[in-house]
């Protein structure tokens, strides 16, 4: 996973999975497995989904070709609201664009290291074709 500055402002993290190291094959599989990571956190909370290739589409807005769909599922860790600037900073939100050979996950850097962590973790998980190999005996 890497860590970026997106338009010399935004720090953001990213990661390329490609579709040979994951089990997932469509963006809507992986929104949901973040759904299920949200609600099995102790005080993270869903919000819901939003289809950002298809609001784009329908606007008359641009895709990028090589863009086959892009998902965000948006949800919030917020345990503490100790004054009004707080919620500029949430809710949290992670993207799944996906490729015709790999699925970019990338999500805004979070005020808090452990939600930061939490989502990192998340991501990382759905690389899963070694674990799901060994679990099929393949390996």
């Amino acid at each position: 996973m890497k860590q970026v500055l997106f338009s010399e402002k935004y720090p953001i993290f990213i990661l390329d999975i490609y579709k040979n190291e994951t089990t997932y094959k469509k963006c809507s599989e992986i929104i949901e497995f973040f759904r299920q990571k949200i609600e099995e956190h102790p005080t993270c909370r869903y919000i819901g989904e939003f289809d950002h290739y298809n609001h784009t589409r329908e606007i008359g807005g641009e895709i990028a070709p090589e863009i086959e769909d892009c998902k965000l599922i948006l949800f919030c860790f917020g345990n503490k609201l100790g004054d009004g600037k707080i919620p500029a900073v949430r809710p949290r939100s992670i993207g799944v664009t996906e490729f015709d050979d790999r699925f970019e996950i990338a999500f805004l850097e979070a005020p808090a290291l452990i939600a930061n962590d939490v989502m990192e973790g998340w991501v990382k998980e759905l690389r899963n074709i070694v674990e799901h190999q060994k679990e099929e005996g393949r390996e």
